[in-house]
């Protein structure tokens, strides 16, 4: 099992006057936050301040707050759990501490005697409608305070036990440790559950023994102070996250991928025959509200002119891959831009693993359903997109375009559908390259039914700080068989040295001006027309923006309501 390995050494807990005094020097915020919190305040006091200085609460975290050089900022995470975010100036990586309410009190002696108990009070336990996750949390805190005899209750006195059994003399800090401890290792992911629910992680990895890694969304890459000492602590841990998520790993069947109940993604690797360093697990966190296209331009993502680009392209129907490495933002960009598809549209999405989140009501989710990597059973991606063709879609969302459903995404697109998807490609180039060879095959005559590739990369800015930009924006435009070679527009280019965005295709789109501008009904000797058109819906995004539309929902609301009325 992991242990805790923090990056400095507690102070011996006092209860004199230098105590009071470290939490006086708190904000009113803090105080006010940490009242009901004893593990908290406990935390603070025994931190060496005299090294690091007293942390800083947030009760929201802001994104300027990533290019602190020395962070030293508390903030709360969910439930009783609060994080602390520190700095170390001996390593690349700052640390994230989870302070939970089992922090700097041992249960462990006491977890033998009161699962014993449980165990007793299985058909107490059995008597509790335990349907979802919170009704069980429930009946292990009910069954947790007649353990602990808590308002007079106890094993005795609720008749749970046939034999007298005394109530265990449990203070009030050990009985909400007791109660964390139980929920967070029975129905939660044990020592990883802090790093699950908070929203500001995105991706949590362990690639072996030593520290778990996480990616989080204000200070990029963090270590954590959960350690896997050995081998053996790993493997115990990982085959019980595998267990937990309903796919056992063993040595015959090393590699599982499974979807959390929040809907992120998990992929394990079991032992050290695959894995020289030993097991390993990487977990995809995804937001239960993804972000708006307002958010995006706010982070810097893209800017209003390209946000009213992607709108005029996607509402008329035209074909857009999101394209990228890994890591680089393509389903956070591909979920945004589908508030822009016409709120009355049918749509399909298929996935391989659930990740995308789109708005619309009238939206059928379909995964696939193969449990293993090489199942030859179950219903693949191809099959459920050629089920897709069956079903009259308006628009059809690709999780991720890997193998052959690729050549069916380009004939659906070469009989009237249209069609989104994400694709690992770093380059216009390296996309026509895989689209048109083997596995995919892609004949090169369809290439034009593509029609805006959007290339997204995790870059380096003018400051230092890493973030996601839409590098470019392109128009497919066609093929020249006796040349065989693809002609394509840059219509949008970001420049690194300022960190702004290029419109290069200002007054130069294919698309706008022959296949957009005839569908709007301007007339080809007025097409230029087109961009005042750009520019007043850039106007919109940014005056819906101003005003704080910004969630994801919430926008798709606004925009449906602006295009019922004609005004957008």
């Amino acid at each position: 099992m992991p242990s805790i390995l923090l990056p400095f050494e507690l102070k011996k807990k006092s209860n004199g006057d230098d105590s009071c005094s470290v939490l006086d020097l708190l904000s009113k915020q803090a105080k006010e936050a940490f009242q009901k919190s004893p593990h908290v305040t406990d935390y603070i006091q025994r931190l060496p301040i005299e090294h690091f200085g007293i942390p800083k609460y947030y009760a929201v975290l802001d994104k300027s707050l990533g290019s602190d050089k020395t962070p030293n900022f508390i903030y709360p995470a969910k439930g009783e759990v609060f994080v602390h975010i520190i700095s170390d100036q001996a390593d690349g990586r700052n640390v994230y501490i989870p302070i939970e309410p089992t922090s700097l009190i041992n249960v462990g002696p006491l977890m033998i005697e009161i699962e014993k108990r449980l165990l007793d009070m299985a058909d107490e336990l059995g008597s509790f409608s335990m349907k979802t996750v919170e009704e069980q949390g429930n009946a292990f805190r009910k069954c947790i305070d007649r353990i602990a005899g808590v308002n007079g209750s106890g094993a005795k006195s609720a008749g749970l036990f046939a034999k007298k059994v005394k109530p265990l003399a449990l203070s009030p800090r050990q009985v909400r440790a007791v109660k964390y401890l139980i929920i967070r290792d029975k129905l939660g992911l044990g020592a990883l559950d802090p790093l699950v629910n908070d929203k500001y992680v995105e991706d949590i990895s362990c690639s072996g023994t030593g520290l778990v890694f996480l990616e989080h969304k204000i200070f990029s890459s963090l270590k954590t102070v959960i350690n896997f000492p050995t081998n053996e602590d790993l493997d115990e841990f990982v085959m019980r996250l595998a267990e937990r998520v309903r796919r056992p790993v063993s040595i015959n069947s090393p590699i599982t991928d499974a979807t959390l109940p929040d809907g992120s993604r998990i992929n394990i690797v079991y032992g050290t025959d695959v894995s020289k360093r030993g097991s390993n697990f990487t977990i995809r966190k995804f937001s239960e509200v993804p972000s708006s296209v307002t958010q995006l331009i706010d982070w810097g993502t893209l800017n209003y002119k390209m946000a009213a680009y992607l709108a005029i392209m996607i509402g008329e129907g035209m074909n857009c891959f999101v394209c990228g490495e890994t890591a680089s933002g393509k389903t956070t960009t591909l979920n945004a831009v589908t508030t822009f598809i016409h709120p009355n549209a049918k749509i399909v999405s298929i996935e391989d693993t659930p990740e995308l989140q789109v708005p619309h009501q009238n939206w059928i989710r379909e995964v696939v359903s193969q449990t293993r990597e090489g199942d030859t059973s179950g219903v693949t991606m191809f099959d459920l997109l050629k089920a897709a063709l069956r079903q009259r879609p308006n628009e059809i969302i690709i999780g991720e375009i890997r193998g052959a459903e690729g050549a069916i995404a380009f004939q659906a697109m070469q009989t009237g559908h249209s069609v989104m998807a994400t694709f690992h490609a770093a380059s216009v180039e390296r996309l026509i390259q895989r689209l048109t060879g083997s596995p995919i095959n892609v004949p090169k005559a369809y290439m034009d039914n593509l029609n805006i590739v959007i290339i997204q990369s995790a870059v380096k800015l003018p400051s230092g700080k890493m973030a996601r930009r839409m590098v470019s924006i392109s128009e497919i435009v066609g093929y020249d068989p006796i040349a065989q070679s693809f002609s394509f527009i840059e219509i949008f280019q970001w420049d690194s040295s300022t960190d702004t965005f290029l419109f290069t295709g200002d007054g130069n789109s294919y698309l706008l001006e022959y296949k957009i501008a005839p569908k709007l009904g301007i007339p080809l000797h007025k097409k230029r027309r087109i961009y005042n058109e750009l520019e007043r819906k850039a106007k919109i995004l940014e005056k819906l923006n101003d005003q704080g539309v910004k969630n994801f929902y919430e926008l798709l609301t606004v925009l449906a309501k602006a295009q019922r009325d004609g005004l957008f």
